[in-house]
């Protein structure tokens, strides 16, 4: 008995809400263990520039990685049980704060669950339980995790974005996405080359970075996943939000220190648009936008 659509959409909202109570763990941490690893990189090639002298060995680290160790308030240091780790509800529940010592717990959490059990619920909702429906479930919590690293460091993980990459072109090659392989490959070729082209001759020109080598390799993933065709529309879109949000900061006084601003979240703002009504969408949106 095939199972109504409304249904295995709901089991999707549901996955996504467990898969978002998970990203709020990916996005904290692991920005921290690669900052891990490259001070142990550092310290190891300290001690072995030193040539075996037993001071210059570095020190013993607590494990510390997705899994390891459970979370805690960073306030008191308490330990969340399992039962204040229900996705929505447990926030919900503990009206936002520490059940230890009352400290505020950030809005943000249940926000990420919410927005990815929604895309997850669009994706199985529009392309069913089925392979194509949960590879874009894979891409939205990719993108959704990008996003908010990016927000608060600075930083595009490899560890999530070649991946995204590589599985763009394994369901092109698959066929679980509307996309021709050869399109993929192009898109995900253009993508990487068009954003290094541009930041050599933004530094040449400067002497300054206008953005860093993640954004290079998410562009590259976008064009994976839509084909070379999508790049224009995704650019497009993308700079346009981030005109916007940027004048907007600026207006209320709310830039960071330099007036810098990450890429990464304007390219999975205009990932997500693609994903929703498709590039051509995208494209005539911005041109209409621009009166043209």
């Amino acid at each position: 008995m095939e199972m109504p659509v409304w249904w295995n959409a709901s089991l999707g909202g549901v996955m996504g809400l467990l898969i978002g109570s998970f990203l709020n763990v990916v996005i904290y941490r692991l920005p921290k263990i690669m900052e891990r690893q490259w001070v142990e990189e550092i310290r190891a090639a300290q001690a072995q520039s030193a040539q075996g002298d037993p001071g210059a060995a570095p020190p013993e680290q607590e494990r510390f990685n997705l899994m390891v160790p459970r979370s805690r308030c960073p306030s008191c240091g308490h330990m969340v049980q399992w039962y204040e780790n229900i996705p929505v509800l447990s926030y919900l529940f503990l009206r936002g704060r520490c059940s230890a010592c009352k400290a505020r717990i950030s809005v943000r959490y249940p926000l990420i669950e919410i927005a990815t059990g929604a895309l997850f619920f669009l994706c199985i909702q529009r392309w069913g339980m089925t392979p194509t429906g949960l590879v874009w479930c894979g891409f939205s919590a990719a993108l959704v995790a990008l996003a908010f690293i990016d927000w608060d460091t600075t930083l595009l993980p490899d560890d999530i974005t070649l991946p995204l990459l590589w599985a763009g072109l394994l369901a092109s090659a698959l066929q679980w996405i509307d996309v021709p392989l050869y399109a993929s490959v192009l898109g995900a070729a253009a993508g990487y080359l068009s954003l290094w082209l541009v930041y050599w001759g933004f530094k040449l020109a400067t002497g300054k970075e206008g953005m860093g080598y993640g954004d290079f390799k998410l562009f590259a993933a976008l064009g994976a996943w839509f084909g070379w065709q999508a790049l224009i529309p995704i650019i497009l879109m993308s700079s346009v939000i981030g005109a916007v949000i940027g004048i907007g900061m600026k207006v209320f006084s709310s830039l960071r220190e330099g007036g810098y601003i990450p890429f990464g979240p304007f390219l999975v703002g205009a990932g997500f648009t693609a994903m929703v009504f498709g590039p051509n969408a995208i494209l005539n949106a911005v041109l209409n936008l621009l009166g043209l």
